[in-house]
């Protein structure tokens, strides 16, 4: 292969939101499925992020990374990009690239800029908001002030990565983004073969129900909340032996209250090892009823061969038209009814999780899906000019985003000079 195929000795700049913490989020798993993807390819990565350090990070420089910490509104990051100057740099959530990409675009015009969604945050945010109102969720509720600031980021993008087929469709048809400038890729994860499924533990070497998930993230300590007051006590009554195992990152006083033996509502905190716990678990539950994107703790039942009980928001663009490695309820009866279900049925719950296999393998392809990335990217080097010529009202977003912005950094960055820390 050609040095320009295989981004040999490319320099790759992530910015990151946070240090990517692959045990605790599903965006630290993605994130390093990013990394390893430009690493495969031979490319020197780059990992900078303006957030305090994580004693749950993953360890970047034991696998080749070389990592940075860089300052917000500070123009101590152009010596450091211009320095570096990558040929590609990839924007960790649009509020990085309102913060960075302005900076980027200046010092290294000629830089591929890749902006990583994670998810639609206009489309959690508005989803959130109508549960709140008690109102069905509706596309035009996207149209909101966060959607403003995210789809002006993709578009003064070369390239935004979309996780949710769903968030394809919605960026097409409901904001007009031209497909040009955006590229649906889920998560990239290796085929499940025989060595794998051979882990996996029968029915009877398992028990009790499990729900995981960082509590850092709304949707699920709200899900937490809506198995607590809801759904497990109607399982708990019909199977009272068994227990719901609560596992997430970052659990406060107030997740931590909830525990309740008498119920069988453990809270477990923080999962050392996620993979170990969900497939020890005979049912996964996953009650989501706001959110946006792929849901890590799904992919990570289908992984593991454990059956998962979940909602319309949970599994939406997961499975596309295959069957579901479980239940999908939207009515708390229902749901607790179809858990009931998988749990008490072996022949049932051998036939649910089954189901898994086949959506990875079909949906999930580490190698197709790094196939058409690498394949966007060498397009993007080859016909930048032309592609940014093409997006024009991107240049005309980036054009007032340098200006706006750039007079406000320096005039926070002259404030704290000064002491008066903003």
């Amino acid at each position: 292969m050609s040095e320009k195929k295989d981004f040999l000795n490319d320099k790759i700049l992530i910015i990151g939101k946070v240090w990517p913490e692959p045990d605790s989020s599903a965006a630290g798993t993605r994130m390093m499925e990013l990394v390893d993807f430009f690493r495969s390819y031979g490319a020197n990565v780059t990992f900078a992020t303006a957030a305090a350090e994580s004693k749950y990070a993953v360890d970047l420089e034991a696998i080749g990374v070389e990592t940075a910490q860089i300052k917000l509104n500070h123009s101590s990051f152009d010596t450091f990009v211009f320095g570096l100057d990558p040929s590609l740099v990839l924007f960790d959530r649009f509020m990085t690239e309102e913060q960075f990409g302005w900076r980027v675009a200046e010092q290294c015009p000629k830089a591929i800029r890749v902006l990583d969604t994670e998810d639609l945050h206009c489309l959690r945010s508005a989803r959130q908001q109508a549960w709140k109102k008690g109102a069905e969720f509706k596309e035009s509720d996207v149209l909101n002030d966060v959607a403003k600031r995210e789809v002006a980021s993709i578009l003064r993008c070369d390239l935004s990565l979309m996780i949710s087929s769903y968030e394809m469709y919605l960026l097409k048809e409901v904001f007009g983004v031209d497909e040009s400038l955006i590229l649906h890729l889920p998560f990239m994860l290796k085929r499940l073969g025989a060595d794998e499924l051979n882990k996996w533990l029968a029915y009877d070497k398992r028990k009790h129900f499990i729900t995981i998930g960082n509590f850092l993230h709304e949707p699920n300590w709200n899900a937490v909340l809506y198995l607590k007051e809801k759904i497990w006590p109607l399982i708990h009554t019909e199977l009272p032996g068994t227990e719901l195992h609560v596992y997430g990152a970052y659990a406060s006083p107030k997740v931590e209250q909830l525990h309740n033996e008498k119920q069988g509502f453990i809270v477990k905190g923080r999962a050392e090892n996620a993979m170990e716990v969900v497939g020890n678990a005979r049912v996964l539950l996953a009650p989501i009823r706001f959110g946006a994107g792929l849901k890590g703790k799904l992919i990570e039942a289908m992984l593991c061969g454990t059956p998962s009980i979940t909602t319309s928001v949970g599994a939406e663009a997961m499975s596309g038209e295959l069957p579901w490695p479980g239940e999908v309820e939207d009515d708390p009866e229902l749901f607790a009814r179809a858990a009931i279900h998988a749990y008490k049925n072996p022949e049932y719950w051998e036939d649910l999780r089954n189901n898994g296999p086949q959506i990875i393998d079909s949906m999930y392809s580490k190698e197709m899906l790094s196939i058409g990335l690498k394949e966007r990217i060498n397009c993007l080097k080859d016909n930048l000019q032309l592609h940014r010529q093409q997006n024009f009202i991107g240049s005309i977003l980036q054009h007032h985003m340098m200006l706006s912005t750039r007079y406000m950094s320096k005039w926070i960055e002259t404030k704290n000079s000064n002491g008066q820390v903003i």
